[in-house]
This record gives structure tokens, sequence and C-alpha cells, in this order.
């Protein structure tokens, strides 16, 4: 049987590949935990949710901002080389933020923390792009469904766990494990030498050709795409509990939220499963395309068992969505500025996720909850004229 047809097992047997995915994914546990154990923590301490709230948009708008130009250098000077600098950045950041004695300082800190976070799913998919190169670049797919499926694992119960440790009053207990996580598994995936890519050449050739490959006009509709996606993921979080709470049943918004993130790693786990022959490029237009004709059932949705079902069905078009466009980065950018790349990618989603968030609330207090929903299917439209856009733009490439 060809190691294409046995799904993740040849991945994981390759020397070196299992023991730096867990890392990695062990370290996502605690970014996930990261920006809602900081509203947890400072609430608790300043009885402040303004506080806690500066605090967390700091500390992610850092993220999103200055996350990109520092995986510039661990491009240029390698993965084993700088991830410590990041992590001891960040460590020194989350203890400034638990001995802070002032609400500035804490939201300082806070920002500091964001900025130097490492961006161990970039540096993951770094190491599979590296790895799988040549002849076994038809297992990306495979490989970036397993980044998906971590990632989702890791978002959806990091999460849980801060908020039952902050109900519990165990706050800044939540906040030590969420770093503990991450400078473990960072620290474990600076160990792994062999699986690293190799430093970028610091020729001025080769920083002309990496800052050329991040303007080219495909990642940069790349970069849109993941955008849409993050209007997506924003629209869903606020519109799901403005909705359950205006039909009277608050807590199904719960069920509601794990039943879309148990889609979402059923079909990332079943789409990694399997080669698929049809282009990359032709398959993000076929899954942009289902996730507009799912999203249209969502500002529809009579209760809460309809939304619950559309939210299910909608979400299921993420995973591969997502899969793809890591592909696609690789196919579009030099390996001298992947890491960059990947980090560009998951900042556009940020913003995006932020800025639909923050409409979708205002929406759902001057409309109603049905018309924040109604953002989803816009996010999906763009999402599929964004995919268009690029399958003609770079036809004729694979």
């Amino acid at each position: 049987m060809s190691r294409a047809a046995n799904g993740y097992r040849p991945l994981l047997r390759t020397p070196g590949a299992a023991a730096f995915f867990l890392a990695a994914a062990a370290g996502r546990v605690g970014i996930a935990m990261t920006g809602l154990g900081l509203v947890w923590l400072l609430h608790a301490r300043t009885g402040s949710y303004t506080t806690a709230g500066f605090a967390s948009a700091g500390f992610a708008l850092a993220e999103a901002l200055i996350g990109p130009h520092l995986a510039r250098y661990i491009d240029r000077f390698g993965q084993t080389r700088m991830l410590p600098v990041h992590l001891l950045a960040h460590g020194a950041a989350i203890v400034g933020v638990l001995v802070s004695a002032t609400p500035t300082a804490t939201i300082i800190f806070a920002t500091c923390a964001g900025a130097v976070l490492p961006q161990l799913g970039a540096l993951s998919a770094a190491r599979w792009a590296h790895l799988l190169r040549g002849e076994r670049a038809d297992e990306l797919p495979s490989a970036f469904s397993l980044e998906s499926l971590a990632n989702a694992t890791a978002f959806l119960f990091g999460p849980v766990l801060v908020t039952a440790l902050g109900a519990a009053g165990d706050t800044a207990l939540a906040s030590g494990i969420a770093a503990s996580l991450i400078l473990c598994g960072g620290a474990a995936l600076a160990a792994q030498r062999r699986t690293a890519p190799p430093p970028a050449d610091r020729s001025v050739d080769s920083s002309r050709q990496e800052t050329a490959s991040l303007l080219r006009p495909a990642f940069l509709l790349l970069a849109l795409l993941n955008l849409a996606i993050g209007l997506h993921f924003g629209t869903m979080g606020v519109a799901i509990t403005a909705f359950t709470i205006g039909q009277g049943v608050p807590d199904a918004a719960a069920l509601i939220v794990a039943a879309s993130g148990l889609s979402g790693l059923l079909s990332g786990w079943l789409y990694g499963l399997r080669r698929h022959k049809t282009p990359a490029r032709r398959q993000l237009v076929i899954a942009s395309a289902y996730l507009t004709g799912a999203a249209l059932l969502l500002p529809l949705a009579p209760s809460a068992v309809w939304l619950g079902a559309a939210v299910v069905l909608t979400e299921a078009a993420v995973p591969p969505a997502l899969v793809l466009l890591s592909v696609l980065t690789v196919r579009v950018v030099g390996p001298a500025a992947l890491t960059q790349a990947f980090t560009w990618g998951n900042s556009a989603s940020a913003t995006g996720s932020a800025l639909a968030a923050s409409l979708a609330g205002r929406v759902s207090d001057t409309w109603g909850p049905s018309a924040a929903l109604a953002q989803a299917p816009l996010a999906a439209l763009l999402t599929l004229s964004l995919a268009l856009t690029f399958c003609g733009a770079v036809r004729g490439r694979g």
C-alpha cells in the first residue's frame, strides 16, 4: 500500500516528526489558555473587566502586529537559535504580569508577552514543509491537517481548563500552567535540531527575494483569505451567544460551540486521511462554495436546534480551507520566508476575528442576533470571491 494511502501513520513515523509535532501541540494548549487566562487573572485581582480587557487586547494586538516581524529573525537565524530568546522573553513578561502592582504595569507586561509569544504553530508547519519537501510534497495536506487538529484540540480544551480553574479561584495557577506549557513545549521544540529548517541565506539578494515573495499578489490574496476566515470565526463566537441568550436558552451556547468544534475536528481528520487529485486552488474554491451555501442557513435559524445543526454543517468546511491555505502558502512563498508567511496568515485571521466580533456585538444590539448571524454568509462570500480570484491568478501553476 502506498504511503499516501495510509493517512497519518507514515507522517508520524518519519524520524523526528512525532517529537516536534507533540512538543508544539503541548505549547499550543498553553497559547490557547493565555488570552482568556489574563482576563480571569486580572479581573480577580482588580475587579475590573476594563483592565482585564485592555490587557487581553494588548496581548492579542501585539501578537498579531509584532509576531510576523520577529518571525523574520527565526527564518534568518534559525529556530534553534531564536526560539530560546523568545521563550525567555515571554516567560519574563508573564512573571511581570503575575507580580505587577498596578493596572498600567500589568497591561504593559501583558502586551509584551503577546509581542514575544513563540509562534509554535508556524514553527511546526515550517518543519513539516522542510521535512516533506521534494518527493513527499504530496503529503503536506495530511501534515497540515494534523496541525489543524492540534490547533482545534488546543482551542477546544485550553479555554475549558482556564474557565474551570478560574471558576475555582485558581486564576494564577491557570496562567502559570499556560506559561509552563508554552515554555516546556517551546524548549522541547528548540532542542530538536535535526528537523529544524536551516537558516536562510543572509545575503542582500536573498533578503530581497524574501521580501518580494511576501509581496507577491498570490500571497497577499492568501493573507486576505485568512482574514476572511477570521471574519467568520469572530462572527460566530459573538452571534451564537447573542442568539441563544435571545432565545432564553443561554446554556445551549456551550453545546453549540462544542458541537462545532467536534465537527471541525472530524472534518479536518477525514480530509487529511486521503490524497486529493484536484489541485489545491480548486479545492479551496469548492470548500469556500460549500461554506457559503451552509452559512446561508445561519440567519434563517428559528431555534437553537436549527442553529446548532447549521453551525455543525458550516464548521465542517473550515479546517479543510485552513489546510489548503497552508499548502498554497508553501507553494507561493520561498523557504527563506515561510515562518513569516505562516505568522502573517495567523495575524490576518486574528485581525479578522477581532473586527468581526466587535461588529457582530454592535449589530446584535442594534438589529438582533439574526442580523449578526447574517455576517457569516457575507464573510463566506468574501472567502469564495477571494478563492476564485486566487484560482484565476495562479492558474497553470498547479
